[in-house]
Formats: structure tokens, sequence, C-alpha cells
């Protein structure tokens, strides 16, 4: 349900802003979309999973706060961030 250290360091390589960057907005939010994409092909096969389904809500809350927040700061870069993750809205 984790991503790997590898796919993380590649989400990072992709959507960083400027050389060494690991905690913009822009990062953050391509992680947590990695992360709620894995835990929704979890709940195919696990249903009942009520726990994890907690977790994924708590997600979902915490990348909609910061595309909120990327959408006041610098609206170009919110279009751009939600159409390269394939994020509708």
């Amino acid at each position: 349900m984790s991503i790997t250290a590898e796919r993380k360091q590649e989400l990072i390589n992709e959507y960083a802003t400027e050389k060494g960057d690991t905690g913009s907005a822009d990062v953050q939010i391509a992680i947590l979309t990695e992360r709620i994409s894995n835990l929704t092909e979890h709940f195919k096969d696990h249903k009942h999973d009520h726990h994890s389904r907690r977790g994924l809500l708590i997600l979902v809350g915490r990348r909609r706060r910061l595309l909120d927040y990327l959408r006041r700061k610098d609206e170009s870069r919110y279009q751009s961030l939600i159409g390269k993750l394939g994020i509708r809205k």
C-alpha cells in the first residue's frame, strides 16, 4: 500500500520546482496522489478494510487542502499539476 523509496524519488525528481526540492506543494500532492491510488487498488480486493479506509480519507483531505493552497497562491501551477496528475476538478 505504501510507495517504495525508488518510486518516491522518481516523483520528487519529476515534480520538483527546483533542484533539491522535496517539500513543495507540487511534490507533496504528487506523493499523496500515488498513495491514494495505491490504496484505491487495495480496496478492490479488501472491501472491509475500514481502518485503511479512514487513512485514505485523511490522505484525500490533506491533498485537498494542499490543492486549495496551491490554487490560491498560483493558479497556473495548480492547473498544470492537476493536468499532469490526472486529477479531475
